[in-house]
């Protein structure tokens, strides 16, 4: 499986500097107020490529915001009813110790939880 991936990887490699020998020649990119850029083509799709991935990028940051301090105010009540789960498992443990059939312990104050799909 790990020669399959490092050829794959290859290809995909080699079939990317393919594309660059082909596409040497020069590209002029017009912007407003009469200004232009020029250069080679593979360098124009690389930058599109870039300039992509950052605009992709800030686009999704306000989800990641909010996703972060929504998880954020949800960990200290996390981390108290973790503690509470503990404490309870630590009692219900030397109470079994001490009786021979203890009940279980079922804990219902738990959060939903929350599935998000594509």
């Amino acid at each position: 499986m790990k020669y399959l991936l490092w050829l794959l990887k290859a290809a995909i490699f080699f079939t990317l500097f393919a594309f660059a020998l082909n596409n040497q020649q020069d590209a002029t990119v017009y912007f407003f107020f009469g200004t232009n850029w020029r250069a080679p083509l593979v360098l124009v799709v690389l930058a599109a490529f870039a300039g992509g991935v950052v605009v992709g990028a800030l686009g999704m940051l306000p989800g990641w915001w909010k996703h972060r301090s929504a998880a954020a105010a949800q960990s200290p009540s996390a981390r108290n009813r973790t503690e509470a789960v503990v404490a309870t498992s630590a009692a219900s443990a030397s109470a079994s110790a001490t009786a021979l059939s203890p009940a279980p312990t079922v804990i219902t104050d738990l959060p939903a939880v929350r599935q998000h799909g594509l």
